[in-house]
């Protein structure tokens, strides 16, 4: 019976001081020196700085608006005068911003449908074309074409640009308001 009680006694300790080892907190690194003259103790602590991959992009004002690209063609112009620069925001471009820490990023632009449409009729979105005061660095993408590469410097995309656009005016179209959007996306291959 005190075997047993022993026994018992020793599992119940062992099983106490592996209970005590587990919340035994990690021990920093230490060093301890002794002797005459000059001494010099050193521990080693390690530094770790997460950061997570991100693409922002930006196309237009700032605090999720979408703007609106207006064209506002006269009548004795329709067709036939060539390009028509926007007529609303006082023909302001379009400011864009894209940072990225991904790498390479792939910007690309997809009209809604086959282009801008009042009520049946549609004008394509070939009509429609962007310039950019940084094309080097962030170009407008043709709507609907393959994607436009952009080179990282380190992994790192920090670039900004004022995008502006006309309209070709290069066909007699029937009279009315076309509306259509375009989603212009940057994305990490």
């Amino acid at each position: 019976m005190n075997t047993v009680r022993s026994i018992r006694g020793l599992a119940l300790t062992g099983v106490a001081a592996l209970g005590l080892i587990a919340m035994t907190p990690a021990l920093a690194e230490s060093d301890f020196v002794t002797g005459g003259g000059a001494l010099s103790a050193n521990a080693d602590l390690d530094f770790e700085v997460i950061i997570p991959r991100f693409i922002s992009f930006r196309v237009g004002s700032t605090g999720g608006t979408e703007d609106l690209v207006q064209f506002n063609v006269a009548a004795a112009d329709v067709g036939v005068s060539g390009p028509v620069s926007r007529s609303n925001a006082s023909g302001a471009p379009i400011n864009v911003a894209l940072r990225s820490n991904v790498g390479n990023v792939n910007l690309s632009a997809a009209g809604s449908g086959a282009g801008l449409v009042s009520g049946g009729n549609t004008i394509a979105w070939s009509q429609i074309n962007g310039t950019s005061d940084n094309a080097a660095n962030l170009p407008v993408p043709a709507i609907g074409a393959a994607a436009t590469p952009l080179t990282a410097t380190n992994g790192v995309i920090n670039e900004s640009a004022n995008w502006t656009f006309t309209y070709a005016n290069s066909a007699l179209v029937s009279a009315g308001t076309y509306t259509g959007t375009v989603t212009y996306t940057a994305s990490a291959p």
